[in-house]
């Protein structure tokens, strides 16, 4: 195997560069791991375009890329489970393991998380990468290494249903069909709950969301939204929903739209990070307000749904570039939203 590997470094707002590096050494409990394949995040475009997201600031030169799968090529000498030639998904943010929230099952709100791709630390858009084995998940032969990388945001999908408690039979609104409001659609059908509506304003994504099988969609930009999905249950509302767009006007629509008693997830960053909202109506309505940040004790579940046939989460996936064309993955993702669904870069 070679000692050093190629790493696709940013070197500045919106400019990346290659660089040699070591392969790493796996520790005792460590595996070293071949990257197959890695989504390319929204945070990793939002790095790459603005150099920060909030207190994170990107000091160069930095390593992108956090959604990621790939083949064992080495394992440490305390690990059992894994072997040579094992494919894994790479749960990315190791936590510290003694604080009061991982020592209470909370591992994602640990203080001390070391997340792929979050400043300081680097990212997996390299050859090779070691990673503590436990949060190493093998796949099975039939979940592929795109879908693979992709578990991580699927992961977030998930958690955001269990926050909402999702219960079959309930009716549910995505407000946003990004990554994350796509990946929510699939975990909530996937849980049985079938009368989805997704709402977004670019057609695109609600042609996605559609294929995927929102049993409604609605262009947010065409007419009087509110009026329409009001229609769409009768008046009644809807039992759930779930805002992945981060902005103000659609969480101000959640608070309308949904039922008494009902339960808001909130899973998108707003841009400035502050909302103005309703308060009055969430206490008149009882309103439950649960947020999400990142996941938890999710991994094994997605792997098995993508596997038994529930999910296909490569759908979701418009473009695909080689780790060679990194350069113009990024630029493309970064400049054509509108019609970049979801980015992923395979790797020879």
């Amino acid at each position: 195997m070679n000692q050093t590997m190629r790493t696709a470094v940013m070197t500045g707002i919106g400019q990346l560069a290659w660089e040699t590096r070591p392969v790493p050494v796996p520790q005792d409990h460590e595996v070293l791991v071949k990257i197959q394949a890695v989504g390319v995040c929204g945070s990793d475009l939002h790095y790459y375009e603005h150099g920060r997201i909030s207190d994170f600031i990107v000091e160069p030169p930095f390593v992108l890329g956090h959604e990621c799968a790939g083949v064992v090529v080495r394992a440490g000498e305390a690990v059992s489970h894994l072997k040579a030639g094992d494919r894994v998904a790479l749960e990315p943010g190791k936590t510290c393991g003694t604080c009061e929230f991982c020592r209470t099952g909370r591992y994602n709100l640990c203080p001390d998380v070391v997340f792929f791709a979050t400043p300081p630390v680097d990212g997996v858009f390299q050859e090779y990468v070691a990673h503590d084995a436990a949060l190493c998940f093998k796949l099975p032969e039939s979940v592929d290494a795109v879908a693979g990388a992709l578990i991580e945001p699927l992961a977030v999908g998930f958690h955001a249903i269990r926050q909402g408690q999702a219960v079959l039979g309930q009716s549910a609104i995505v407000f946003g069909a990004g990554c994350i409001g796509l990946m929510t659609l699939l975990a909530l059908r996937a849980s049985g709950i079938h009368d989805v509506t997704v709402v977004d304003i670019l057609e695109n994504r609600l042609a996605k969301a559609r294929e995927l099988g929102a049993r409604h969609v609605i262009q947010a930009g065409d007419g009087d939204v509110e009026q329409r999905l009001t229609d769409l249950t009768g008046g009644r509302g809807f039992d759930l929903a779930f805002e992945t767009a981060g902005t103000e006007t659609t969480t101000r629509q959640a608070i309308r739209l949904v039922k008494k008693g009902s339960t808001i997830v909130l899973v998108g960053y707003s841009a400035g990070g502050e909302l103005k909202l309703p308060v009055s109506q969430i206490l008149d309505k009882e309103l439950t307000l649960k947020s999400v940040f990142r996941y938890r004790h999710v991994y094994p579940v997605a792997i098995q749904a993508v596997a038994d046939g529930l999910i296909d989460p490569g759908k979701i996936v418009t473009n695909t570039y080689r780790f060679d064309d990194i350069g113009r993955a990024m630029a493309e993702s970064a400049r054509n939203k509108a019609e970049i669904v979801k980015s992923v870069l395979v790797f020879d």
